[in-house]
Formats: structure tokens, sequence, C-alpha cells
């Protein structure tokens, strides 16, 4: 693995780009250009933070009891969900939302786009922990782009010579004012499994609001979905392509409180997940020698 100083020498942008260790001994690169500041940790190549300068308040939440920690998933952010999404379908000792969150990651390029934005790409490291949990040849690869926006393209190749499913997702933490205060347009008529208690298949009629615990996947559905939040005075537009699943989440008190780490006691009142995935009925299939790029957009309009 390379040290920070290597990294900044190869891959750092003077006024765009640098790498710096964290407390717990990761690597984190910190985008700090004209139109936003973003940081992301090698490990897992997980989204920690952005913030466009437009606005006061982040738009991607971390929360304030996340820590960094080798092997260890963080809390808030973007967790890259990969190669499956939830628990594993035959291996309970598998961890939940795959391996590739917790992974180590390498940089293979990074530059600034024509608009100005920072661009940095990653791969997924592979070992003999990840390849025993997934036996196929593949290459993962994960290019951040942000600026005003933020794009993010997780890239799966398959290398090898038979197809393998995939599910995955983008699992992303939003930073709002208060749950009880937002709502999201865009899923409307769109069936979605209630993964609250027993599993049921329903319809959404209008628009999501919150009023407890909400674990929902939205299926067949490529649309694109808004947080509508009044008291920052903004719309979180989130656009997507190559994902046909959208989950919308909240744990409400209770399950909050069991988790510990969201900031307790009510921290998890200011963010509300909205992941960009293919899960259940919308796991993909990626043929011999194919690759299959699922991304998202993410861009704040000030009311």
């Amino acid at each position: 693995m390379s040290t920070e100083q290597e990294l900044n020498l190869q891959f750092g942008i003077d006024g765009h780009l640098g790498f710096r260790k964290d407390a717990g001994g990761l690597i984190v690169a910190e985008i700090n250009n004209l139109q936003a500041t973003a940081s992301l940790c090698l490990q897992g190549a997980h989204l920690l933070a952005w913030q466009p300068r437009s606005q006061a308040e982040p738009v991607v939440w971390l929360s304030r009891d996340a820590r960094l920690a080798a092997g260890k998933s963080i809390r808030g952010g973007v967790p890259v969900c990969w190669p499956w999404f939830g628990a594993h379908a035959s291996e309970p000792g598998f961890p939940a939302h795959g391996f590739a969150r917790t992974a180590p990651w390498q940089i293979v390029a990074s530059g600034i786009e024509p608009n100005g934005a920072t661009c940095l790409t990653l791969r997924l490291l592979e070992d003999g922990k990840t390849r025993a949990q997934w036996p196929y040849s593949s290459t993962l690869e994960l290019t951040v782009i942000a600026g005003e926006k933020l794009r993010m393209e997780l890239s799966t190749e398959n290398t090898g010579e038979s197809a393998f499913v995939i599910s995955e997702a983008l699992h992303t933490y939003f930073k709002i004012s208060d749950i009880g205060a937002v709502h999201i347009t865009g899923l409307a008529g769109c069936a979605y499994w209630d993964k609250v208690g027993i599993s049921a298949l329903k319809k959404q009629d209008s628009i999501i609001r919150f009023a407890g615990e909400t674990d929902r996947v939205y299926i067949n559905t490529a649309d694109a979905c808004v947080i509508e939040d009044g008291k920052l005075k903004r719309r979180i537009h989130i656009a997507k392509c190559g994902s046909l699943s959208t989950v919308v989440w909240t744990p409400w008190t209770a399950k909050a409180d069991r988790m510990g780490d969201l900031g307790q006691p009510d921290g998890w009142r200011g963010m509300v997940c909205v992941e960009s995935a293919n899960t259940l009925d919308n796991a993909f299939k990626v043929a011999a020698g194919a690759k299959h790029i699922l991304s998202v957009e993410y861009r704040v309009e000030i009311l």
C-alpha cells in the first residue's frame, strides 16, 4: 500500500487534492477546490463528506460518532455495497452489504475536469479474503467527481469466462434539517418492498413522508428523486443511471438506540438514506467480458 507521501507525489493536485493519514491510521483524500470540499477514505473508497461552496451545511452526512478503523465500516457518508446488498444469500457469516466497503482500495487516477471539478478514480484491491467470498474474476472501480455537483460511477467489469450476478448500492446518507420536516418526491406510483416487520410488496401513492422507521426498496425504477428540505431551504436532486432500485431508509428512535453509532441521542434525525442500487428483483447479471456502470449525480437547488 502506498503511503500518504507517495500518494501526494503521484496523485496530489495543488489547490485541488491532497492525502493525509487519519488518527486511526487510514489514508484520507481531501478535495478542496473553488466549487466544493469533499473527503474520501481509501478503505472502502468511502466518501465521507461533500459540501458545495453554495451550501452552509454539508450535503453528505457523517455521524459524529463515526470512527475510521482498519477493517471496520464507517457510519455515514457513501458506503459502497458490493457484490451483494444486505445479507449474503447463503453465507450468514459473510459481512452485510459485501466486503467492498471495508476492503482496501488503491488510487489509479486523479485529475481536474474541464468545469473545474476534481476527479479521483479508485480500484478495489483483491486478496485471499475477498477471493474466498467472491470467486469470480472481476475489476471494481469507483470514480468520484466533486464540484458544485457530485458524480459517482461504480464500474463492475467481468474479466472471467462466465457470467455472475451482483447486487449493489451507493448507500448515501444525506444531511437534512430534521427527518420529520422533509419529504421525498419522484417515486409516486413505484412498487416497493417494505422491509419493516414482515416483508411486503406495496405501492407508493404519493410523496414520501417520515413518521417512523422506514426501510423500503423501490424496484423497477430508474427515476430521479428529490429530497425537499424547507428548513434548510434546499432541494437535493438525485439522478441515476444503470440502477433500477432505490432504497429509502431511516432507523427511527428504537433502532437508532440499538445501533449506537448514529450520534446519540438524536443524530439520526439529521439524516436520511436514499440509495441508488440494483437489488432484490433488480440484481444484475454481468456477462463474461462485459462491464456494468451504476452512476449517480447529486445537485442542490436553493429554495
